[in-house]
């Protein structure tokens, strides 16, 4: 068992995922902290993500294809990729019916993440065409 001990640059990471309202990527991350601390480098701030999702404290939203996005939210919910605009958003989806899925798959599920890929309420509604992103 590996024992990660708390840092200033962890803390701080934390709370800067904490305190946004939407599922950051690690560069947004990194700008928010960068304000606070210009001399924190992105790796820093990649390890100190990965370490807070190895204990637990924050969740790893991953889009197939993009970066990864990170959530402060820890009970299992799943997540909207619009296409348009890049947004991950929470969604609410039927935990009986995930719950009756995962019961009949052959083996003991512990953790679940599930990433719904479409186009949001708002960009459906102003018609937007899917970005292309890098």
């Amino acid at each position: 068992m590996i024992i990660r001990r708390e840092t200033k640059q962890r803390q701080m990471v934390l709370r800067a995922v904490q305190t946004r309202t939407d599922h950051p990527t690690a560069d947004q991350i990194f700008h928010d902290v960068h304000k606070l601390d210009p001399k924190i480098s992105h790796g820093t701030v990649y390890r100190n993500l990965n370490c807070l999702v190895d204990a637990g404290s924050i969740r790893r939203v991953e889009v197939p294809g993009h970066a990864d996005h990170f959530d402060h939210t820890l009970p299992p919910h799943c997540h909207l990729y619009c296409r348009c605009c890049g947004e991950v958003t929470d969604v609410a989806v039927d935990q009986a019916a995930l719950e009756q899925i995962f019961s009949e798959v052959p083996a003991r599920i512990e953790s679940f993440s599930v990433t719904l890929i479409g186009v949001c309420p708002t960009c459906m509604a102003q018609n937007a065409e899917p970005a292309q992103f890098e």
